[in-house]
């Protein structure tokens, strides 16, 4: 018997299939195919980013020939290829799509420009090329997040430049703030690198220590590495007097999260992502200013940028290519923004699948709409520079091999006393490889 309108609408509804236990997914999408045996196959998008629930259901409603269903993958890198009595997907969104093992399980995209589907040049072109492998398009860029660093609006005529700052700017502009007490001990200190294990990191990458995936390893530049750290240790000696006084002072003053901690006055500068630094209360980001981190006119984009691309054994790509065509479209996405903001979906998540758009457009048109801090300061878009080549796992690597020996090595000037990158990449391969 046919089924009624409310009952289908029922099963396909993306807000009871975004589940995160294996068993439950298997029965709901039992249930979609169940609810009707003339339907054609719904798009399946595997992601973990929540949002897509929200934005599978406006599709829905939008039009009547082509429905969407999520299913929510923790990893959706590391879920591929499917298990062998799993549902394929046809679309995957997430981060870590782009390595050289994971990305040739897409379709090439090029046919999607040719045909006018999309046109590429509503990207910001840098993220698109980072989703092209030997002149193919695997992957097209979702959205993306960028380093910056906050301070107390009280404190903004200390910081002369407007838009961007060099870690020098940063270093030099701290030490302004730095106080100590008749006891010599400091009272408010400005910055530390070793405060914050991605400030490391983003700094490291900036000046050429270059972590990056190559022939299936992890490879740096050893002597610009060595270069960065002896510049961690010269600002740590030479501003806050020693590591012991930047990590004691941390202990007593900077238990809370980095948008308190500027506004206690007990630091200048925080270190935060454009995702933390937006999604903060409005009550609280409005006593906020903040500049974007770059070294040479160069902002690096989070190593956790978000693709979308079709996946090679796709049961329904002509379903998935008309999602693909509707999302990567200006229109769409300022409904989809406006949509989040008139539900209150924004308070937990930043703009477009928790990030800027790659569309261009959309980033420096419709994000100022909502969140005003922007209109003053947005990112420059030919400085926005794509992260470096990622092998797979990669976020289990950078967690566990890159940033504990950063860490372990801006703490301490004599770098034979500590594990060496070789050795914890070694003991990482062995555990997690």
């Amino acid at each position: 018997m046919k089924q009624s309108m409310p009952q289908l609408k029922n099963c396909l509804n993306p807000h009871k299939r975004f589940l995160g236990r294996g068993a439950a997914i298997g029965l709901l999408l039992a249930s979609i195919f169940s609810c009707s045996n003339n339907l054609d196959e719904p798009v399946v998008i595997w992601t973990n980013r929540q949002e897509f629930a929200s934005y599978a259901e406006s599709f829905n409603v939008a039009q009547d020939s082509v429905k969407v269903v999520v299913v929510y993958k923790e990893d959706p890198a590391e879920s591929l290829p499917p298990a062998k009595d799993e549902l394929p997907p046809d679309l995957v969104v997430g981060s870590w799509l782009k390595n050289d093992e994971t990305i040739r399980q897409f379709r090439p995209l090029d046919y999607l420009f040719t045909e006018l589907q999309i046109n590429p040049s509503i990207f910001y072109p840098q993220l698109l090329n980072y989703g092209n492998l030997q002149d193919r398009q695997y992957l097209l860029p979702v959205s993306f997040n960028l380093p910056a660093i906050i301070f107390d609006t009280k404190n903004n005529h200390l910081v002369q430049e407007n838009h961007l700052l060099t870690p020098d700017q940063i270093r030099d502009t701290a030490t302004l703030f730095n106080k100590k007490n008749d006891s010599n001990i400091h009272t408010a200190m400005g910055f530390a690198p070793s405060w914050s294990p991605e400030f490391l990191y983003i700094v490291a990458q900036l000046k050429g220590a270059n972590f990056r995936g190559s022939d299936k390893t992890l490879r740096w530049n050893q002597e610009q590495l060595e270069l960065t750290m002896d510049y961690f240790h010269h600002w740590t000696k030479t501003v806050n007097d020693s590591i012991h006084e930047e990590q004691d002072f941390a202990f007593k003053y900077l238990y809370t999260p980095e948008v308190r901690q500027v506004l206690s006055g007990s630091c200048l500068f925080a270190y935060t992502s454009s995702d933390q630094l937006f999604s903060t209360p409005q009550n609280l980001l409005q006593e906020i200013s903040f500049r974007w981190i770059h070294q040479d006119n160069k902002i690096l984009v989070e190593d956790s940028i978000i693709f979308m691309g079709i996946y090679e054994k796709s049961r329904n790509t002509p379903g998935a290519e008309s999602f693909i065509s509707w999302f990567m479209n200006e229109t769409t996405q300022h409904k989809l923004m406006e949509r989040a903001t008139a539900m209150n979906l924004n308070v937990t998540t930043f703009g477009i699948a928790g990030g800027f758009s790659a569309i261009q457009n959309v980033t420096e048109r419709v994000f100022p709409i909502y969140h005003k801090t922007l209109l003053d300061n947005l990112p420059a878009a030919q400085y926005i520079t794509p992260p470096t080549t990622l092998l797979p796992r990669w976020e289990s690597l950078k967690d566990r091999v890159i940033m504990p020996w950063l860490t372990e090595a801006a703490a301490t000037e004599d770098m034979s006393s500590i594990t060496s990158l070789d050795q914890l990449l070694a003991t990482w391969s062995k555990q997690y490889h």
